[in-house]
C-alpha cells in the first residue's frame, strides 16, 4: 500500500461454486452472504454472491491527487473493470494537528469521484496523527497505534456517520499490523484486537449494514530480527483472543513474485498458504469456529524495475523485482489462481501507478503499478483488464 510507509505485500481474492476439499463451501466465496461472529448476513454493495470481486489498492495517493489526476485515476479504474477501489482513510490526513480539526474534504472528492463513476470504496481505516500516538513511538511514523482506542475509535465513528450515506459500508481495519513496519511499536496481537474491538463497534454502531474486514495481514515468515509475526500465526491469536468475531471478513496479502500465483509447490507459495498447506488461513479460521469466513486479497502483484537484474520467468530467484513481460503474466494468472480458490471472496491489484521515476536509488517498493510514474501503461495494464474481462465472460457464458 502506498503511504508514507510503503509495504511490499499485496493481495488478491476470488470465488468459487464448487464445495472446496479444505471443507470451505462457495457460500464463503461471497461478502455479502458471510454469517461471521453470528451477526445478521451483511452484504457489501458492488459484490455477487457466485463471482469473484475485482479492485485496484491506491493507498494514499488519490487523497492528494489533482482534480485531474482523481479522475483519470478512477476512469482506468473503471476501464479496467473493477469495482472496487481501495484507499486509505488515514486518521493523520483527516486530523493532523488537533482533536478538534478535521479536514474531511481530503476524502469526501474521493468518495464523490468513485461513486459518481460506479465504483465502490474501500477505505483501510488507520494510521494515527503525531498528537494521539502511543507514548514512546516515533512522532514521524503514522504507522504508531493509538494512545488511546477510544479516539481512534471516535474517528472511526464520524468516517462511517459521513460516508455510509454516500454508499461506503465495507471497512478495511489498519493495515499488516503483524509487520513492525505497519505497526511501529512491534506486532501485537492483543493489542490490535482491543483496537478492533472499539472500532467495529463504533462503525456498527453508525451503520447497521457496515461490512468490516481485518486489517490486511502481510504474508510473511516469523522474524524477530525484523519484528515480523507470520500472518498464520498472528491469525491464530486473533483467533484465540475472540477477535474474529468482530470481523466478516479478513484480508490477506499474497505477493508470490517472481512465482505466478498458481504456481503448486512442495513447501507452499504466499497463494498456496490460503487453503492448501497445514497451517493454511482457512485451516485456521476452521480451529475457530470460521470455516465459511471470507478472505479478501487486498494487495497482490509484482514490482517491475530497470534497475540490477529483474527476473523474466518464475524460474528465476535472487531478484527483488521482475521485467514488464513477467508482471503482465503475473496479472493475467492472478486471477484464475484466485478464482480457483473457493474462501477467496476479492482479489485487488497493487498498485494503480508508480510512486517515483526509475533511478538508481529509487525503492523498488514504489514500482508496483499497472503505469509508470510519467503514467504510461505497462503490458500488465491490458493484462489485468483482461483477465478481469475474460473471468467475466465465462460466468456470464
Amino acid at each position: 500500500m502506498l503511504s508514507t510507509i510503503v509495504s511490499v505485500v499485496v493481495l488478491g481474492i476470488a470465488v468459487g461454486a464448487v464445495v472446496s476439499t479444505s471443507g470451505v463451501d462457495s457460500s464463503s466465496r461471497a461478502p455479502e452472504n458471510s454469517q461471521a461472529s453470528g451477526l445478521a448476513s451483511r452484504r457489501p454493495s458492488g459484490t455477487d454472491s457466485h463471482r469473484l470481486g475485482f479492485g485496484l489498492s491506491f493507498g494514499d495517493t488519490l487523497t492528494w491527487a489533482t482534480d485531474a489526476e482523481l479522475a483519470r485515476s478512477l476512469d482506468d479504474a473503471k476501464e479496467l473493470g473493477v469495482r472496487w477501489v481501495r484507499v486509505d482513510l488515514s486518521w493523520r490526513n483527516i486530523q493532523p494537528d488537533s482533536a478538534t480539526q478535521y479536514a474531511w474534504t481530503r476524502f469526501d472528492r474521493v468518495v464523490a469521484a468513485a461513486r459518481k463513476r460506479g465504483l465502490d470504496v474501500l477505505p483501510t481505516i488507520g494510521y494515527t496523527p503525531r498528537w494521539a500516538a502511543a507514548a514512546g513511538c516515533s512522532s514521524t511514523s503514522q504507522a504508531c497505534p493509538p494512545a488511546a482506542d477510544d479516539q481512534f475509535a471516535a474517528f472511526a465513528r464520524r468516517a462511517a456517520a459521513r460516508y455510509a450515506p454516500e454508499g461506503v459500508h465495507t471497512w478495511e481495519i489498519w493495515n499488516e499490523p503483524n509487520i513492525k513496519p505497519f505497526w511501529r511499536t512491534g506486532p501485537d496481537a492483543q493489542r490490535y484486537a482491543t483496537l478492533l474491538t472499539a472500532t467495529a463497534q463504533a462503525i456498527r454502531s453508525m451503520d447497521k449494514d457496515a461490512y468490516l474486514l481485518l486489517g490486511g495481514l502481510a504474508a510473511v515468515k516469523t522474524d524477530p530480527a525484523k519484528q515480523y509475526v507470520s500472518h498464520q500465526a498472528y491469525l491464530s491469536e486473533l483467533g484465540r483472543l475472540g477477535a474474529l468475531d468482530q470481523v466478516d471478513a479478513i484480508s490477506y496479502h499474497p505477493y508470490t513474485y517472481p512465482l505466478l500465483p498458481s504456481t503448486r509447490t512442495a513447501t507452499g507459495t504466499r497463494f498456496e498458504e490460503i487453503a492448501d498447506t497445514s497451517d493454511s488461513l482457512v485451516s485456521t479460521l476452521r480451529r475457530f469456529g470460521k470455516p465459511k469466513m471470507p478472505i479478501w486479497l487486498t494487495e497482490t502483484g509484482a514490482p517491475t524495475w530497470s534497475q540490477g537484474t529483474a527476473a523474466d520467468s518464475p524460474h528465476d530467484r535472487n531478484t527483488r523485482h521482475v521485467t514488464p513481460r513477467l508482471q503482465a503474466e503475473i496479472a493475467s494468472d492472478t486471477v484464475p489462481a484466485a478464482a480457483a480458490i473457493p474462501s477467496v471472496a476479492a482479489v485487488f491489484w497493487f498498485s494503480y501507478r508508480d510512486g517515483e521515476p526509475e533511478t538508481p536509488d529509487s525503492r523498488t517498493s514504489q514500482h508496483f503499478g499497472l503505469l509508470y510514474s510519467d503514467g504510461r501503461r505497462k503490458t500488465a495494464f491490458s493484462a489485468w483488464k483482461k483477465a478481469i474481462r475474460s473471468y467475466q465472460e465465462q460466468q456470464q457464458g
